[in-house]
């Protein structure tokens, strides 16, 4: 079986057979559908469902009750040419129930999930379950220079699913690294588009965040032949990654409230339920890195998180996220003790030695068709690196051949190494420190 029909197999929410499988209010369910039509100016019962993200019989139960409430009146076919579906439209009792409902919430669209039949979701779609193998690693990160036996330390980090701090000097490929973890998890979970509680909509679904699976054609007709075998207020999606730099400040890891609509988004490490939490450049932000790492240290002990609507009421939402830090300081300069021994796995990342190096600088010259020149190697190690302590980093090599690269096409020549082209490239990787006369 492969990956992906297993997923659909293993991990599915159970396709929904009547309304109560909802979990949500009648009430709800109504204002939400009523405000939907009203909204989207929709009409027929195929496309309220597909608005509303629930299968046709339920949704045309609820249309049925709302005739029957006098809030849905149906309209006959339109005109010869009209589908034989029948049409509905709102009552002047159906506008000013959509109105009210809408002056208290602009949320409309998909049913959302209630909070506990998420969280049961979340279980059945772990993180933490997920097995990476030695495999896995490689294939994600095999286009990268990695130091030797970093594999060896990354696995055990990424296979338990708890918080990695990846640490060394700037220029060594801790974001890359940090971007294969997430490619090596590599399977699909259950997206909710939005979530309920206390009568509150959360939404969740972020296409910045979610990348949604495409069903096989064959598949999917199936699928809408049998008004789908899972839970479509849900979207199958990649495991999500969100990466954030710094710009990261404490207010986006918790609930945004819009005033103005009177709705909720969900916070980024909400988003990152099930995948990956990225936190690059930690100690580039506004805020301490103390202080970020102190809201995380609760959520990544207990696996669950606390937020807070506007009313004040707090509420238990699902920490399931393998956090990855990564930061060019040493982590004693950012955090204290008990902060450190709360992050399970510290991996170093260190610049390549002198050795390591000349192997990446000849791989990366073979691949680009820079042919090597033995002078102008040992004009860059013995004339330039003494310059900056002989400090190499992964960067450096394909940056100095892009840079060769670009000037030998300016100057119409084929690729090649000369001592006065370092020099020239040197002048773009390493910036003199100069007073500039104002």
């Amino acid at each position: 079986m492969n990956m992906q029909a297993a997923d659909l197999n293993t991990f599915a929410p159970p396709m929904l057979r009547k309304l109560e499988d909802t979990g949500l209010q009648m009430v709800m369910m109504r204002d939400i559908l009523l405000k939907t039509i009203f909204r989207k100016s929709i009409e027929q019962t195929s496309a309220i469902a597909e608005a509303i993200c629930l299968p046709m019989p339920l949704t045309q139960q609820l249309v049925d009750m709302l005739r029957d409430m006098g809030l849905l009146q149906a309209m006959g076919t339109l005109h010869a040419t009209s589908s034989s579906e029948m049409g509905y439209q709102l009552t002047d009792a159906g506008k000013a129930r959509a109105l009210d409902a809408l002056s208290q919430s602009e949320y409309y669209g998909a049913m959302p999930i209630p909070l506990e039949a998420y969280k049961e979701q979340t279980k059945r779609q772990s993180v933490k379950n997920v097995q990476i193998t030695r495999d896995a690693l490689n294939g994600s990160m095999g286009h990268l220079i990695l130091p030797p036996g970093l594999i060896d330390q990354l696995g055990p980090a990424v296979s338990s699913g708890r918080s990695v701090l990846m640490y060394g000097p700037p220029g060594n490929g801790k974001s890359s690294i940090a971007e294969g973890i997430r490619a090596a998890l590599g399977d699909t979970i259950y997206v909710p588009r939005a979530i309920s509680y206390a009568g509150q909509v959360i939404t969740l679904f972020d296409p910045i965040v979610h990348t949604p699976v495409a069903q096989p054609a064959a598949e999917a007709s199936s699928l809408r032949r049998q008004s789908s075998r899972y839970d479509t207020r849900y979207i199958m999606c990649k495991r999500p990654t969100v990466m954030t730099g710094g710009e990261l400040s404490l207010s986006m890891l918790d609930l945004n409230y819009n005033k103005t609509s009177r709705t909720y988004q969900a916070s980024l490490q909400l988003k990152s339920t099930g995948g990956v939490f990225i936190v690059d450049d930690l100690g580039r932000q506004e805020e301490p890195p103390q202080a970020l790492i102190n809201r995380w240290i609760v959520p990544m002990e207990v696996g669950y998180d606390i937020l807070t609507l506007q009313s004040g009421e707090k509420f238990e939402v699902p920490f399931d996220t393998l956090v990855v830090f990564s930061t060019n300081f040493h982590p004693n300069d950012l955090f204290d003790g008990a902060a450190l021994r709360r992050i399970f796995f510290k991996v170093k990342i260190d610049g390549p030695s002198q050795s390591e190096f000349l192997k990446i600088f000849a791989m990366v010259a073979k691949k680009k068709k820079v042919p090597l020149d033995e002078a102008s190697l040992l004009h860059l190690l013995k004339k330039k690196y003494p310059t900056v302590d002989n400090i190499y980093a992964n960067y450096h090599a394909p940056f100095l051949l892009d840079q060769i690269i670009a000037i030998c096409e300016f100057e119409g020549i084929p690729y090649q190494m000369r001592p006065d082209l370092v020099d020239r490239a040197w002048e773009n990787l390493f910036v003199k420190q100069e007073t500039i006369a104002h």
